[in-house]
């Protein structure tokens, strides 16, 4: 069975590739256009983490409600991260939102080594 195969220019428009010589160079370049346009959101939710994991250190402790946010900043992180060609960020990612489900002290203690980790496989991209 043949596919067809489409991308979605930056104006919105639904480009069908398949007939396209150029194809993979032009949707190499839509995903740079893409991370480019969502790297402001991706620091930001790097920095939540980062804030979470500060808050398992401190006396205080993490509320319910950053812990939810957490998690979901991580799912997006790791769906995101591997659509933009960063398996190994995206399974880091994936690695915090599991402790973030289910955290305990023992695997809290993970979570920055993890974040820095993030941080190390996306420095050359943010």
């Amino acid at each position: 069975m043949r596919r067809s195969l489409y991308a979605i220019s930056s104006a919105g428009q639904f480009i069908y590739m398949s007939q396209n010589p150029n194809a993979e160079q032009e949707i190499n370049a839509l995903l740079a256009e893409l991370w480019q346009r969502h790297l402001p959101s991706t620091r930001e939710r790097l920095e939540t983490l980062a804030r979470v994991a500060r808050a398992t250190s401190s006396l205080d402790g993490l509320a319910e409600s950053e812990r939810a946010e957490a998690q979901s900043v991580a799912h997006k992180l790791s769906g995101n991260l591997g659509m933009f060609g960063y398996p190994q960020a995206g399974s880091i990612a994936g690695e915090i939102e599991e402790i973030l489900k289910s955290p305990t002290p023992k695997t809290f203690l993970q979570l920055d080594p993890l974040i820095q980790q993030l941080r190390a496989a996306l420095k050359d991209n943010l």
